[in-house]
């Protein structure tokens, strides 16, 4: 009779437990992308010589400041330009450039310039859904001969349809940084 009783009771026990709400159930999140790696290639659009600017940090969070190498650009001159990320603390190197542009409605690269540039730039290439711009690949203007900076800005569910962000200001985009990197460029 005991057995019967604690069978009852565990069979009650293991009812009540599957029979719980969905309600509890996690919902998934979509981790940040860890990149390691952003490369550049700017190609003259009237032909020429390709100039790669690159960021490396391969130890991530860690102690070491990344490895970070600008460019020489010719004044005057219009670019086209590709974005390879890449994440290399895993062996092959994951190429996180594929998953930007899969989950393109929750990706948005923000170009802007700082010293004595003078530089505009365009979004070509890859759009999301709604016609919203990723910025994998743009083309950028130079101006007359500086030195300044580059800053590249990886966002990470920004709100595209705020003012300006889809013409590229990054002021109301919101959202998390992936990635930014201030790329030192001389334009001559």
């Amino acid at each position: 009779m005991k057995h019967i009783k604690l069978l009852a009771v565990l069979f009650i026990s293991a009812f009540t437990i599957t029979s719980c709400s969905d309600d509890e159930v996690p919902t998934p999140v979509n981790e940040e992308e860890v990149i390691t790696t952003m490369t550049i290639v700017l190609t003259p659009s009237a032909g020429g010589n390709a100039v790669t600017i690159q960021s490396k940090d391969l130890d991530g969070d860690g102690p070491n400041a990344p490895v970070i190498t600008g460019g020489t650009l010719a004044a005057n001159t219009t670019y086209n330009a590709d974005i390879t990320l890449l994440n290399e603390t895993e062996s092959p190197a994951e190429d996180i450039t594929k998953e930007v542009a899969e989950e393109a409605d929750e990706h948005q690269f923000f170009y802007s310039t700082s010293g004595g540039l003078n530089s505009t730039f365009t979004y070509a290439g890859t759009n999301d859904a709604n016609g919203n711009p990723v910025g994998i690949k743009f083309t950028v203007a130079t101006g007359a001969a500086g030195t300044g900076n580059y800053t590249v800005i990886l966002r990470h569910e920004p709100n595209k349809t705020a003012t300006g962000v889809k013409g590229g200001d990054i002021t109301n985009a919101g959202g998390e940084t992936d990635i930014e990197v201030v790329f030192p460029i001389t334009i001559q």
